[in-house]
């Protein structure tokens, strides 16, 4: 008894020092999870980020208690080939109730912090971010930063361990997508208009040394050259144009800066002459240049040492150049007086630098700051070294006589001189250049009454108006744009600007001023006028120039009884899916052919506008009777429907109708308004359609339109859910699965029915959202289940829109949810209409088949009640059929069994399961069971169900069975 005792002891403690030894050796982490909220645009993650170094390339950590408070032991490989053995570890925390998607960004190069000896020059950071669970992070392309894309699930808490390739991480943030690239954005901007400003001020900072041969200038302009180069390395421009290997940035980044060192010291030894000074300046500069060329060498070998000594010779430039300027300027020297401002400026920018390299100045627009304050020292030096060209010297060697001035002024402007002399009633019109090029110069020289002919007979009158008034008067100027024919015939806008001479006596002796050809200019005018009125593509009025014609002819149908005015509002039919089908271009030309076609059944006193992308709106004038309105109503719609031939193809479009009259109480907005609504009611009918305008149809618009923007909020008002009904096995009556409907609860009306709220989400758009939303819950529910039955065989059914069907998206989103909560494929099923399908059953059938590759389920929907083409039936990779419920319902009708044996056996020999919908007594249950039919969903097992209630029917079944 007693040596057993000894040895449990022994045992005992033997354990407890296996214990302590593991704790040791393990590496030991104090990690907090970094919460994450919706609002969360930018976290700074540097505080919560843990380094290991030495770990060699295999590292392992601990991580931070998940959700369930379980601590989980990873190991992590390195997949960089030089593996440094430094690794970060951080962790995140989703505390929401939606997934969120954030960045991890790392920065090559950041200017704060980076140090004065030996400075950190940039690198990439790191190679690789590995979670705790999941796959890695996915890398995003960017030259400037390591970027990584991390998906958090709801309430989610993950551990990240980045394996490094540098051993320093100046800084790391966790970015809101969308807020991370508008911030890149607004600083691409930024940097655009720095690096053209540095560009240009370099390029003719270089064009004023070629004129002015003076040493300042070559000085200078390297000077703005080698800003230029810092500027490019800084804003990652550089790259764009000299290719740079990985690793290489460090070395560019480091002989900029040391060009700058070099240039600056240049400049202010040749602007300061300094060599007339004393001999000892020049000898120290030009040691102080070598030393400075020699380091541009070094760069190549040791880019960090080169840099560092760079940063310390600009410091001392500065304070070099201040002790200079101050002395010079104590001796009066006014180049020294000049350069005080500039080089404060140059003082300040250092005295900013050495804040930010020290980590005393840490904010995000400091880098790009100080480029711009580059930019800006180089834009005054250039300002004070253009005062030095030009000052004391003259573009003229003479002094111009005042009639000289004149003629060089006429000349620069290249316009043609016109004189009149009024006493001999001659005009004189000419000019050296081609001002009138291609006028009748013969017949515009001579007698004023010569040039009538060649105006335009609308202009005449004018034209011998404003001379006459200008005789009369005495006074005044011409200013006066008129048409004159050319020699070929055509005309052209002549501009006439001049003024009266008066005589000794009062009396206008000349009219002497310009001529000028304006033909471009009233052109341009007058595509511009067309344009701001005319659709480009249909060259259609726009809807201001309809409008606008709309209301004159409501004024004119208030004055007078024969006119009576129809106003057409036409809305295409599903034209957004002839663009996502054929092409943008595609739409173009079949919008112009619409167009076209329409114009061809007008009269002359008819107007046709295009109103919109697919919209156009027409004012029927040339028919008044009720019976010829609705014939010319009837021919509209039919040549909407007129097949267009295109691309070996016909497209046949059809069009939604809405017509109004005019009433004395009627304005242009208001008529617009009531067809608009009669428009709507078409669509809702089906379109391809003519609806005439309701009163009621107000009512219908305003509700429709409240009702949209209520359903806008619900998402975020989380008034949106899923019912789910039960689909159960004929022949055990247990449950396989559900069905996801959607539900919405409005908070004032209660509960909106789908039949109301689907279509205006179909026809906004916003279908696709609630298709989204439907498909992430009926996912999430369904993994729920899983795990609590431990069945993988329970399936949900999921409704697939219209637009949901011609996104590429779909495929990228089903393949999401079911890698994201890990559902067996094929316990998923989407369902589709049989109309839905073969609204475009080609690109249904490519969409589908890739469907099927994922594994996912498809269901045809409501089979019987469309095209049911046993042809297409084939071609499409369905494994289940869904009975529409007409089909039970009906059980007076004698065909009824055989139509359903029919349609049972049909399926089972295409391999697929029947799940029959709408069943109402138990006959109709024994007729189904006799025919093999699998699955029924119908109020007679159950009503949809919360999922509260799905989850208490699935555990009372899983107690039933436990039982039996």
């Amino acid at each position: 008894m007693r040596s057993m005792t000894v040895s449990g002891n022994i045992a005992m403690a033997l354990m407890a020092f296996l214990v302590a030894l593991i704790a040791l050796t393990m590496p030991s982490f104090a990690l907090e999870p970094v919460s994450i909220s919706r609002e969360d645009t930018a976290i700074d993650m540097q505080s919560a980020v843990e380094i290991s170094r030495g770990e060699g390339r295999s590292f392992q950590v601990s991580t931070v208690p998940g959700a369930d408070g379980i601590v989980r032991r990873i190991e992590i490989e390195a997949t960089s080939p030089q593996a440094s053995g430094l690794w970060a570890t951080f962790a995140l925390a989703n505390n929401t109730d939606e997934q969120l998607d954030r960045l991890v960004v790392a920065p090559h190069f950041q200017l704060v912090g980076s140090g004065i000896w030996r400075p950190d020059l940039g690198a990439q950071r790191i190679a690789s971010i590995t979670p705790s669970q999941g796959f890695a992070l996915e890398r995003q392309p960017s030259a400037e930063a390591d970027i990584f894309l991390v998906t958090l699930d709801p309430g989610a808490v993950v551990t990240f361990v980045a394996e490094m390739t540098a051993s320093q991480l100046p800084d790391i943030r966790l970015w809101e997508p969308n807020a991370y690239k508008d911030t890149v954005n607004a600083f691409t901007l930024y940097r655009g208009i720095v690096l053209g400003i540095a560009g240009l001020l370099a390029v003719f900072l270089t064009i004023l040394f070629v004129v002015k041969g003076s040493a300042m200038f070559p000085a200078t302009a390297a000077l703005a050259w080698a800003v230029l180069a810092y500027i490019c390395i800084d804003f990652d421009f550089w790259q764009k144009l000299v290719p740079i290997l990985p690793g290489q940035e460090r070395v560019w980044r480091a002989s900029t800066e040391v060009a700058l060192a070099f240039t600056l010291v240049l400049f202010l030894y040749t602007y300061l002459h300094l060599n007339r000074w004393h001999g000892v300046l020049s000898i120290f500069t030009v040691l102080w240049l070598a030393a400075l060329g020699a380091l541009g060498g070094l760069a190549a070998f040791d880019p960090q040492l080169a840099s560092g000594v760079a940063r310390l010779s600009l410091a001392a430039t500065a304070v070099a150049g201040l002790g200079l300027i101050g002395f010079l300027s104590f001796k009066r020297f006014d180049r020294a007086i000049m350069l005080i401002p500039t080089w404060c400026l140059i003082a300040l920018w250092l005295f900013a630098g050495w804040m930010t390299v020290t980590g005393r100045i840490d904010n995000d627009i400091i880098q790009p700051a100080l480029g711009g304050g580059l930019v800006l020292i180089v834009l005054l030096i250039g300002f004070t070294v253009m005062q030095h060209a030009f000052a004391g010297g003259s573009f003229a060697q003479g002094l111009l006589s005042d009639m000289e001035r004149r003629s060089l002024a006429l000349s620069g402007t290249g316009d043609a001189v016109f004189d009149w002399d009024v006493s001999r009633d001659r005009i004189f019109a000419g000019a050296d250049g081609d001002a009138l090029a291609g006028m009748p110069i013969a017949s515009m020289n001579g007698p004023a009454r010569d040039w009538l002919p060649i105006l335009h007979p609308d202009d005449r009158d004018r034209f011998k108006l404003t001379l006459d008034t200008i005789l009369e008067h005495r006074r005044g100027r011409i200013t006066q744009e008129f048409r004159m024919r050319d020699e070929d015939g055509h005309y052209h806008w002549v501009s006439l600007r001049a003024r009266p001479v008066l005589g000794s006596d009062g009396e206008v002796v000349r009219c002497v001023g310009t001529l000028k050809d304006v033909t471009e200019r009233k052109k341009a005018e007058e595509r511009l006028l067309h344009d701001a009125l005319h659709d480009q593509l249909t060259g259609l009025p726009n809807r201001e120039l309809f409008m606008d014609r709309l209301e004159a002819i409501g004024v004119l149908s208030n004055t007078r009884e024969d006119v009576h005015p129809t106003l057409f509002l036409v809305d295409l039919d599903r034209f957004k899916q002839v663009n996502d089908d054929f092409g943008i271009a595609t739409g173009d030309t079949i919008l112009l052919t619409v167009g076209r076609r329409l114009k061809r059944i007008l009269k002359p006193q008819d107007s046709l506008a295009r109103l919109g992308s697919d919209q156009f709106g027409l004012i029927l004038l040339s028919e008044t009777e009720v019976g010829a309105v609705a014939s010319f109503a009837e021919a509209l719609r039919e040549a909407i429907k007129a097949p267009i031939a295109f691309a070996g193809r016909e497209i046949v479009l059809t069009g939604s109708i809405g017509l109004t009259g005019w009433t004395e109480a009627s304005n242009a907005n208001e008529a617009l308004k009531e067809a608009e609504l009669a428009m709507y009611q078409a669509k809702r009918y089906g379109g391809d359609r003519i609806e005439p305008f309701r009163p009621a149809y107000k009512t219908i618009g305003s509700g429709r339109l409240q009702l949209e923007a209520d359903l806008r909020r619900a998402f975020e008002r989380n008034e949106l859910s899923l019912a789910f009904q039960p689909i159960v096995r004929l022949d055990t009556e247990s449950i396989a699965g559900f069905e996801a409907l959607l539900r919405w609860e409005h908070p004032r009306r209660g509960a909106v029915s789908p039949s109301e709220f689907v279509p205006i989400a179909e026809s906004t758009g916003l279908i696709v959202q609630l298709g989204q939303f439907a498909l992430e819950e009926a996912a999430k529910r369904l993994s729920d289940w899983h795990l609590m039955t431990s069945d993988p065989t329970i399936f949900v059914s999921v409704n697939i829109s219209s637009r949901q069907l011609i996104r590429q998206d779909l495929i990228a989103d089903v393949r999401t949810v079911v890698s994201r909560y890990r559902l067996p494929p094929e316990s998923l099923k989407l369902e589709l209409t049989e109309s839905l399908v073969m609204d475009n059953p080609e690109r249904s059938a490519q969409l589908l088949a890739r469907l099927r590759e994922i594994g996912v389920g498809l269901s045809l929907d409501d089979f019987g009640t469309g095209y049911s083409s046993l042809a297409y039936l084939m071609r499409f990779p369905f494994d289940t059929l869904k009975i529409d419920q007409s089909f039970l319902r009906n059980n007076t009708q004698p065909q009824r069994p055989i139509i359903l044996n029919s349609i049972v056996t049909m399926a089972h020999d295409l391999g697929l399961k029947v799940v029959a919908e709408g069943i109402e007594s138990e006959s109709d249950l024994n007729l189904l069971r006799q025919l093999n039919c699998e699955f029924a969903q119908s109020f007679l097992f159950s009503q949809p169900l919360t999922v509260d209630q799905a989850r208490k029917m699935l555990l009372d079944q899983m107690g039933v069975k436990r039982a039996s």
